[in-house]
């Protein structure tokens, strides 16, 4: 067994002193000996013998240390193995001015007595590790072409989080605990102006701002984060199996990138706090992510497709999940069980919208009997898991979103007549037949429809990819936005800029408008 033995001086420079300081740098690999290496020293215009040298035995697989020798060589016990020699190069003098690496050609050779070491000791112009004596903020290492960079282990199996590089916002980079803290400590300096005053009239956009790419199938909402600092953070939920945050305010970069389904991402919403996000996907299960480190906290199976997840107003740890069942789940986060079932006798759960701080909810389903609608939507006692009726919503139009008004006692929901009906959230949950919003195109798309924060403006999107924008007390249309060349699923208002708005569609892109 033979080894070879490589070496190579770096300098360290330090601004503050005029001095030099050498490094060492020594590594063992075991392979078959090769012959004509060279020694790369460190070389300055004052030059001197090098007061040390080493050899190598390839059969011994030792490091021979010698001291005060101003010639080295290659030097064999092997009676076949031909004394191979190397270029000789000097090192710098202590008290020389620092220079850059270059190799002088001065070949010698003279024979000295080794003193073999152990290739585990320290010898005495080395230092304790041989990484210490390299600075690796001034070496600068070419990839070569074709070469996947080393990434650690910890990193590897770590969150799977991905960052976009600033400089290069199309490049997804592995992120680091650093960087991800900062996430939600920045404010916006877009943001930032309106934090100070009062919220005024909503107003509609009119012009894009910037669009924002990267999903691989339809994004099924948008949702800016409830938190009035860290608004300008977007959330994203798609087909493609991902969910990510993006700077939906002023860079719009991806800031993170959240692999934790095996299948859709069909619902997704922040918490109230804005540290965390709840997911509902087609992978059965309904997960509650750290926005900072990208860990799955919570990750509970409902064993049906999930269509839709929503959080309990008054207790942010208990959650409601529906979907592909007959059945609507209740959790509690902290201990991972189920604490309520609501059984309803439909095929699907299209949406679900709390009522009244939480006291009771409304489910909507795809079921439509033959007369009429009875059960397309339903409405429960959250704690008694009673039916209170189903009977609010008589005509034969299943609705795929519902929308709950931010001040008045009413919500509106989304049918696939082409419009969107109100009615009242207090019992019996009666239909305002007088106010329907009419103008989009639904076509069994999951179209969604959503307030402003002043709960003037009602936002819908379209199958013909448009953004309508209503007055939410006369249901006349103020604005129709050109937004997608796809069907338009969301379109998210902005919960502190005016006038701003995010939609989403059906070929995976993003916009925001302004």
């Amino acid at each position: 067994m033979s080894s070879l033995v490589a070496y190579e001086d770096s300098e360290s420079e330090d601004d503050d002193h005029d001095r030099t300081e050498e490094g060492f740098t020594a590594s063992l690999q075991t392979g078959s000996f090769k012959q004509n290496q060279d020694v790369k020293m460190c070389h300055s215009p004052k030059l001197t013998p090098c007061p040390h040298s080493f050899t190598l035995d390839p059969d011994s697989s030792v490091l021979d240390y010698h001291e005060n020798a101003s010639e080295r060589s290659i030097s064999s016990l092997h009676p076949h193995s031909q004394p191979q020699s190397w270029d000789g190069k000097y090192c710098s003098d202590r008290t020389a001015p620092e220079q850059h690496f270059r190799d002088t050609a001065a070949p010698l050779s003279l024979p000295v007595t080794p003193r073999i070491i152990s290739p585990m000791q320290t010898l005495p112009h080395m230092p304790q590790s041989f990484s210490d004596g390299l600075n690796s903020a001034k070496r600068h290492h070419t990839v070569q072409p074709g070469v996947r960079p080393y990434i650690p282990k910890r990193q590897r199996l770590g969150p799977s989080v991905e960052i976009t590089d600033q400089k290069h916002p199309g490049v997804q980079a592995p992120g680091n605990q650093t960087r991800e803290s900062q996430i939600l400590s920045e404010v916006s300096p877009r943001v930032k102006p309106y934090l100070a005053h009062k919220a005024g009239a909503a107003g509609v956009p009119r012009r894009l701002l910037m669009r924002l790419g990267g999903h691989q199938g339809p994004v099924n909402t948008v949702q800016w984060c409830p938190v009035p600092q860290l608004s300008h953070l977007l959330l994203s939920a798609s087909m493609d199996k991902t969910f990510k945050v993006w700077d939906g305010a002023e860079s719009g970069r991806c800031l993170r990138v959240y692999t934790c389904h095996s299948g859709a991402v069909r619902d997704a919403c922040w918490t109230p706090c804005g540290r965390r996000l709840l997911t509902g996907s087609f992978d059965n299960t309904a997960v509650i992510t750290d926005v900072e480190t990208g860990q799955q906290l919570v990750k509970l199976d409902n064993q049906f497709k999930v269509m839709c997840a929503v959080l309990h107003p008054s207790d942010p740890h208990v959650f409601l999940c529906g979907g592909y069942s007959s059945m609507v789940k209740a959790w509690d986060s902290r201990s991972c069980k189920v604490e309520k079932v609501y059984k309803a006798g439909v095929q699907q759960t299209l949406d679900i919208l709390f009522l009244g701080g939480g006291v009771d909810f409304i489910s909507s389903s795809d079921c439509v009997s033959r007369d009429s609608a009875d059960r397309t939507l339903i409405a429960w006692d959250y704690q008694t898991t009673a039916r209170l009726s189903n009977q609010i919503y008589q005509e034969r139009f299943t609705c795929p979103s519902l929308a709950l008004h931010p001040l008045e006692e009413s919500f509106v929901a989304q049918t696939n007549g082409d419009y969107m009906a109100a009615f009242s959230s207090q019992r019996p949950f009666r239909m305002n037949k007088r106010r329907r919003f009419e103008g989009h195109k639904v076509e069994g798309y999951a179209v969604q429809c959503e307030f402003s924060l002043d709960g003037s403006i009602l936002a819908s999107g379209s199958s013909t990819g448009s953004a309508h924008f209503y007055d939410y007390h006369n249901a006349h249309m103020l604005h129709t936005l050109r937004a997608h060349s796809q069907p338009c699923l969301c379109v998210a208002q902005h919960p502190v800029l005016p006038a701003t708005a995010a939609t989403c569609d059906w070929a995976g892109e993003i916009k925001v408008w302004q």
